[in-house]
């Protein structure tokens, strides 16, 4: 029997002090790679992972090298499955003859978004090859024209991506997302009721912001049920604490 597995089944308690690196090197031989044990163990593994050892692997994605790119490439459609995606994981690295988008997210509706997942904005990001990635996608009959970009970074400060994306043509089908906010709609998601879960699907895809009531419709509704549910705010370092 698999390693991580092994240790899930006869001491689970185990798992929540294991790092983000002392997992991954429990799967498969210890590398990620596109169509390799490891990350299909790790993939896994993810599924039935503590959603508070989810936002602990995130933050060390963050501060520090472990093959973090890919782990938090995972991590990130893991999120998107619990906030009831179907998801679709997409690969590593570029291919010929390959698209190379990091996930297909699709809400129960059929709304597909297509996800580009990057630790840091720090380095200018090409919207061009992103909305291309979306192109190659429809002609290929994978997703509809109504189709969305989703870009979740690991920083919160996306002030220069956001002015980017503002002032190129894909305005209107792309949005952004800081990693800590999505981990906090999966939380939002996990203490409320089944209703605002189309309410956190509307937050992600584009829409136009001249006239507020949906955006007032969407906050009143999800309010209501995080409010019914937690009595003080929800965060991602109280939601991991609890879990330990």
């Amino acid at each position: 029997m698999k390693a991580l597995f092994t240790l899930l089944k006869t001491d689970p308690n185990q798992i929540d002090i294991l790092s983000i690196q002392q997992i991954v090197a429990l799967c498969g031989n210890g590398k990620l790679g596109d169509n390799s044990e490891a990350s299909h163990d790790f993939r896994e593994y993810l599924q039935i992972a503590k959603s508070g050892n989810l936002f602990k692997y995130v933050q060390t994605c963050l501060q520090m090298p472990v093959e973090r790119g890919f782990v938090f490439q995972d991590i990130i459609n893991e999120f998107g499955r619990r906030l009831d995606y179907s998801v679709e994981n997409g690969l590593y690295q570029g291919k010929i003859n390959a698209v190379g988008f990091d996930g297909l997210w699709c809400a129960p509706d059929g709304h597909v978004i297509v996800v580009e997942v990057k630790t840091s904005d720090a380095y200018r990001i090409n919207l061009d090859t992103i909305a291309r990635y979306r192109d190659d996608l429809l002609s290929a009959g994978k997703i509809k024209k109504d189709s969305s970009v989703l870009i979740v970074v690991g920083r919160e400060d996306t002030g220069d991506l956001e002015a980017q994306v503002r002032g190129s043509r894909h305005a209107w089908s792309f949005r952004i997302i800081s990693a800590d906010a999505l981990a906090k709609l999966v939380i939002l998601k996990e203490n409320t009721e089944l209703a605002s879960v189309s309410k956190i699907h509307e937050l992600l895809v584009p829409f136009e912001y001249t006239r507020l009531d949906r955006i007032i419709d969407i906050a009143f509704t999800v309010a209501k049920d995080a409010s019914a549910a937690e009595q003080q705010e929800p965060t991602v370092e109280t939601f991991a604490a609890a879990e330990q």
